[in-house]
Parts: structure tokens; sequence; C-alpha cells
């Protein structure tokens, strides 16, 4: 959308914009290094390049412009469509030509480009002339000063405020509120957006017009389904991919994570159940299934009662209840005199409760706790890199050139990366249903867990000055092996998606 008239608030219209000032978006890195962008990703068999924040920056840029090219709206109007559609060009064109145009705009909260703004004739609103007038007053909106036409403007939406107050009311949508794509018309009854343009020229602080730019270059990565942030801290890569969805990305700076949730690789489990399994872990899900085994409810109050002594007639103390009742079979103490009891009774229902609520627990802990294990062991084998780096050294005065010791850093890797693939193998079966193909998965994770403890031990115990030669042959093989069973097992479980062999509990 446009702004105000030029002469009255010294803001252009969309129309006579200039391009490559109104998408000088900002990244992290603009005061701070003066090099010029990194080279994008090369290897042609990866699905995806690693971007630095120039060239995050320079993709909006060429993405705006492509649009604004085609369909010859301007170029902030053309932003605040792409991040309406979250920067899928070829669904904003798709609209744009087969769609009710107005209501397009309508829905993006933008004026309509092709229509003239309001005119001069209304009082409230900035004429598309030049003002003459220096002494004709006007008040404002917001802090009811009245002032000289010259320190008003507004929007192609009519609403005209103080520049002072334009200011106040963006900054603080910036600074405090943290809102950069859609920051409305100050109007409060006005859905209008402020645009890229008029935010630019309606700031007087640098600072904020930094922090403007950088939110808007955040939203188009966060937005963007082909697109996301590298999660590694203090790092400012944005990784771009061909397709979105579950797949593994390595940032430039080392990191490798789930395109689709951001957390670290966890072939085999799919986002969703990670994110179950997660939330599983650090909520008190599991601490209901403790209480459901071993404490009984009020029958009458409905509070929780735990068992503290030997006598099996109860007394609720949660506040007034005060009901006295059987811990056995749940009813009140009176129905156990003369005929009425019957607390020998077997009654099936509430045991088969009793009893699903251990299993659950039990099988949650069989699980988790073998995650945890190998969660464990990865971090410990983390520290390998170091210990590993003084055998090599070792290696080394015993006659053994440098290239010929490497096989050490990559065991190493592989053992890591084994570690990692066991710790997520204990999430993935936890939520299916059992069957032929879990079988096998079993045996599989079975087998490669066997070859991970063993080349674990070797890396750690076996190599000496004494059996260089020997343990390197036994590495190599180990480590080769582990891989092919890694691959082996997430092979057997791709092919198990592709055709519907998990069956989910």
């Amino acid at each position: 959308m446009a702004a105000g008239e030029e002469s009255c608030s010294d803001v252009n219209s969309g129309d006579e914009l200039n391009e490559d000032e109104n998408l000088e978006y900002a990244t992290d890195c603009d005061m701070e290094s003066g090099d010029s962008p990194e080279q994008a990703n090369e290897d042609n068999n990866q699905a995806f390049e690693v971007l630095s924040t120039e060239q995050t920056v320079q993709h909006m840029v060429n993405s705006i412009r492509e649009v604004n090219t085609v369909v010859g709206i301007p170029v902030t109007t053309a932003r605040i469509l792409l991040n309406h559609f979250k920067w899928d060009k070829e669904k904003l064109m798709e609209r744009f030509y087969d769609g009710n145009q107005e209501k397009l705009f309508e829905n993006a909260r933008v004026i309509n480009p092709f229509k003239h703004g309001p005119t001069g004739d209304q009082p409230s609103q900035c004429s598309s002339k030049r003002c003459t007038s220096k002494t004709e007053k006007e008040q404002c909106e917001i802090c009811f000063s009245t002032l000289t036409k010259h320190m008003m403007t507004g929007l192609e939406c009519g609403h005209r405020f103080c520049i002072d107050c334009w200011d106040e009311y963006l900054t603080t949508k910036i600074m405090e509120e943290g809102v950069g794509q859609t920051i409305s018309c100050a109007a409060h009854d006005c859905s209008i957006l402020v645009d890229d343009a008029s935010v630019m020229q309606l700031l007087k602080h640098r600072k904020v017009k930094l922090k403007y730019q950088l939110l808007i270059t955040n939203s188009f990565v966060e937005c963007n389904r082909l697109l996301t942030w590298c999660p590694a801290p203090d790092c400012s890569n944005a990784i771009k991919v061909q397709y979105p969805g579950f797949q593994s990305v390595t940032c430039r700076c080392g990191h490798t994570f789930c395109f689709s949730c951001g957390l670290n690789w966890h072939d085999p489990v799919k986002c969703d159940l990670l994110r179950n399994w997660i939330k599983k872990c650090v909520d008190d899900s599991e601490t209901y299934n403790w209480i459901s085994a071993n404490t009984k409810d009020c029958p009458k109050c409905k509070a929780v009662i735990e068992k503290n002594g030997g006598c099996n007639r109860m007394l609720c103390t949660n506040g007034s209840c005060r009901q006295d009742f059987c811990w056995v079979c749940l009813k009140f103490w009176n129905t156990h005199t003369g005929n009425a009891y019957n607390c020998n009774r077997y009654d099936g229902d509430n045991q088969e409760l009793k009893e699903k609520s251990r299993i659950f627990l039990e099988r949650y802990l069989f699980y988790y706790s073998r995650y945890m294990n190998h969660m464990q062991s990865l971090k410990f084998e983390h520290k390998l890199y170091a210990s590993v780096r003084q055998k090599m050294d070792e290696m080394q005065e015993h006659s053994m050139a440098w290239i010929e010791v490497q096989f050490l850093n990559k065991a190493v890797d592989i053992l890591c990366l084994c570690r990692q693939t066991l710790m997520y193998t204990y999430v993935f079966p936890y939520y299916l249903k059992k069957n032929n193909q879990t079988v096998i998965f079993e045996n599989n994770q079975q087998d490669l867990e066997r070859a991970t403890e063993c080349l674990s031990e070797y890396l750690e115990r076996d190599i000496t000055s004494e059996n260089h030669i020997d343990i390197k042959q036994k590495v190599q093989d180990k480590y080769k092996y582990c891989a092919s069973r890694r691959e082996a097992l997430l092979n057997h479980v791709h092919e198990g998606y592709e055709e519907n062999w998990w069956d989910h509990l």
C-alpha cells in the first residue's frame, strides 16, 4: 500500500518507490562484517543448500521482484501479499489472475494499488498533489495536537496522524511487541497493514529501522515452507530445501537437524511421535500412571488417598469430607456390617484397570530407560574424540603415517551415529502395535546394538601401544559392519512407512 502525500510527510507512494532502497532488508551481519556472501552448497546430490544471511535476504528480494515484475504491483505490496501466502509465489499468482482481486487485497489487508487513493476533497485524507499550504491546521487523532498539515501524514486508508505519533506507535510495535510484517494502521478500527516504505520513512531511529528489517527477514524464513533457520547457537545461516518435510539437513556450521521440526536428526522416528514422546518424558503423564497403580480415590469427594497403615478402614481428611471407606473395595465402611459385607468378592473391572496402569507404566519405563541409556552413552562418546586424538598421536609415534590413523576418527563418527539412531529406535516401537515387521525391526535393532557396544569397547579399552596393527583391522571391520547394519535398519523402517507396515497405537 502507498503512504500519504510526499510533500506532507516525505513518504513516497508505492508507485514511486526506489526498489533498491525499499528491498534493502537487514541481516544480523550488516553492521559486523564487510565480507562477501558465502557460496551456497554446490553438492548437486543434496536436496538442500545452505544460505548465508546475505543470501537469504537476496533470495527474499528476488522473490519480491519476480512477483512485482509479473503482476505489476508495488514491491512493498508484493511483499505483504507474499507473506500472506507464506511466500508461495505460484499460489499468489494463481489467486491474482484466477480469483477476485478485490477480495485478494482485502484478505491480505492492503489497499488495491490499481485504484486511485484518497483525494484532497476529503479533509481527513492526504491529496495526491503536493500540499501548497504550510499554514493550514489539522488535529492529530492520537495526541489531539493541532499542527500544520506538513507535520501530518497518513496511509491510503485515509487515517492521518502526526509524524511523532506515527514514530512512537511504530517503535512500540517493533521494539516492545516484536511485530514487523503485520503492523496495522494506527487507527483502532482499521486493519490495513503499514507497508515497508512507509515504516522506513516514518521511523526516526536507525536502531528501530534495523530491528524492523530483521523482523521482516525473520518472517520471510519462518513463513516460507522451503526455508528454516539453523537452530545451532550463534549460527545465522538458513537452509533452503527443494521440497518440505521430514529430512536430514546439515548446516555449514556442522549441525545436523530435522528440517521439519528443527530438532536433532531423529530417524527413524517421525516428528509427531517424537514430540509426543518428549512431552511424555517431561510432563506428569507417567506420574499419573504411578498414582493409578499405588493410590485410590475417595469414593465421596474423589481426593487421592495413599495408604500408610495396615488397617483397611480409611478416613478421608480432605476438607470437610471425613468419609470413611474400605481400602479394598472402595465402598463406604457402613456397608461392611452384617450381610452387606461383600469385600471378599472379586470385582474384575477395578482389578483390570489397576493392572492396565501397571502394565502401561512398566512398558513406558522399559523403553524410556533404554532411550536414556543410549542418550547418556552418546554424551560420553562425544568425548572420545579427545582420547582418540591422543591414541592417533601414539600410533604415529609407532611408525604409522597420519593417513593410516584416520580410521579412528571415522570409527568415532560412526559410533556416535549408531548411538543416536539406537536412542530413537526405542521411541519408535513404543507407539507401534506388534506384528511380523516389528519383530524384524527388533532383530535389526538387536544386531546394531550388539555391534555398537563392541565398537565402543574397542575404542575405549582395547587400543594399546602393543596392538596397533591388530586393532586397526578389528576397528575398521566393526565400524563398517555397524554402518551397514544401521543402514539396513533405517531402510527397513523407511520401507515400512511406504508400505504402511507400521500400525500406531
